[in-house]
């Protein structure tokens, strides 16, 4: 079937998903590049830093799969707007903040409210797409992802340079109220959607059957018995940790080492994170592509996976590169592919599980991913202060570098593992 001409209000839905990931991403990305300004003000080292990043990816973890199953109870629309106007108080609420631990309060409340974004971005992708064009929408909202971070190096030296730290979470903080009120008016399931065509929704039920909007509570042990949910959950588990230190620690990755003002734009930081955008749009219209050329759903999910955990692999030799612009565009490659990488992963749990299964399982990989995550950014901070008292601070990086260039292609192939003898569409026959 063609897509319809006439009336495409599925893609006005998907921007409000693309603005919901930019806020969350914008929101994330401040403490990052306030470091090297929140480390003088608090007098932090290395270990104090990664203490709060471990309270965000804990509570990250803990709310993953507490937000994906809320989503799943309550739908789409309640869930994904409690979950935002939490995190948007909590990012606002770190402008407020006069102690390290006010900062681990505030930012163990933003960890646990946004993670609700991915597991109803994916809901939504479900509800309103069939299955031969959710890798592209799902990499399309996903680059949102990348324009925050984008928009973050942009707006926060602006912001600190005019007013001050606290100004900048405060403001920034508040684009999520913002969104509240377009989401609010416009968002609903198809069926609920009055200005919706018969038409486009002919299209999007078109490779949906079988398929129900019924928001039941589904046990966590019927989920845990399908293999989707544990290869997703492995693919989490061995590249989440990798990409919060691409989030995380990239800036002061530049500053340490090339001795970067992060006071100022950083063209570096903008260039790599501007490529995610290529990455997460361009993996899911690969797939996307081969499906509809003729190719079986998971095996375009798994070759474009494949490509892009290839191209993380070449991160492990930036200890041989010391132009900052070569080291710029191998590690904009990595990050790119991350992008492209995820929109096919999150994807796929979509194709192979019903509607109203999907938030709870990103909810649970998220989760798992998350808990990855809590320990690596101790080990980064271990090993960074070690390397910095040598006076080598680069390598540790490396080090770091050389685990995110393995991590991709390890994930890929365990995944295969896991579904390598599955050849059917069939739910039921892809149970553990």
């Amino acid at each position: 079937m063609l897509a319809p001409k006439n009336r495409n209000i599925r893609w006005f839905m998907l921007s409000l998903v693309f603005l919901a990931t930019t806020i969350n991403y914008l929101d994330r990305q401040v403490m990052g590049l306030l470091k090297p300004v929140l480390e003088k003000e608090f007098s932090w080292d290395e270990k104090d830093y990664s203490y709060i990043v471990m309270a965000f990816t804990t509570t990250y973890a803990v709310g993953y799969l507490a937000m994906g199953r809320f989503i799943d109870r309550v739908g789409t629309k309640i869930g994904y707007a409690v979950s935002l106007i939490v995190w948007s108080l909590a990012s606002i609420g770190h402008g407020f903040v006069k102690s390290t631990v006010g900062f681990l309060i505030a930012r163990s409340t933003l960890g646990i409210s946004e993670a609700g974004n991915f597991p109803a971005a994916i809901k939504s992708v479900a509800e309103w797409f069939p299955k031969k064009e959710r890798a592209l929408a799902t990499g399309i909202f996903n680059s949102g992802a990348t324009v925050g971070a984008i928009l973050a190096p942009l707006l926060v030296p602006f912001i600190l340079g005019h007013y001050g730290w606290r100004e900048t979470f405060v403001w920034i903080g508040a684009l999520g109220l913002l969104w509240i009120v377009l989401w609010w008016r416009f968002y609903n399931i198809p069926e609920k959607t009055k200005n919706l065509s018969q038409e486009e929704l002919q299209y999007i039920k078109s490779d949906q059957a079988g398929q129900t909007e019924e928001q039941s509570k589904v046990p966590l042990s019927e989920l845990l018995k399908y293999k989707v949910t544990w290869a997703f959950a492995i693919g989490k588990i061995l590249t989440d940790p990798i990409w919060y230190f691409f989030m995380f620690w990239l800036p002061a990755y530049f500053a340490d080492v090339f001795k970067m003002d992060l006071t100022k734009p950083s063209l570096p930081l903008i260039l790599i994170y501007g490529g995610t955008t290529i990455g997460s749009i361009g993996g899911g219209y690969l797939s996307s592509a081969l499906i509809k050329k003729g190719w079986e759903i998971s095996r375009a999910r798994n070759f474009t996976m494949l490509l892009f955990a290839l191209l993380v692999v070449p991160v492990i030799f930036s200890k041989y590169l010391d132009n900052m612009w070569m080291i710029t565009v191998v590690i904009a490659f990595a990050t790119a592919a991350h992008q492209g990488w995820g929109a096919n992963l999150m994807t796929s749990v979509g194709d192979k599980l019903p509607n109203n299964y999907v938030s709870s399982v990103i909810g649970f990989g998220g989760m798992l991913g998350s808990a990855a995550g809590i320990l690596f950014p101790l080990f980064i901070g271990i090993i960074l202060d070690t390397f910095k008292k040598a006076g080598n601070i680069n390598g540790g990086y490396n080090i770091i570098f050389f685990i995110a260039g393995v991590s991709y292609i390890a994930a890929w192939g365990i995944i295969w593992l896991i579904n390598r003898n599955t050849t059917v569409n069939s739910v039921s026959e892809k149970k553990i």
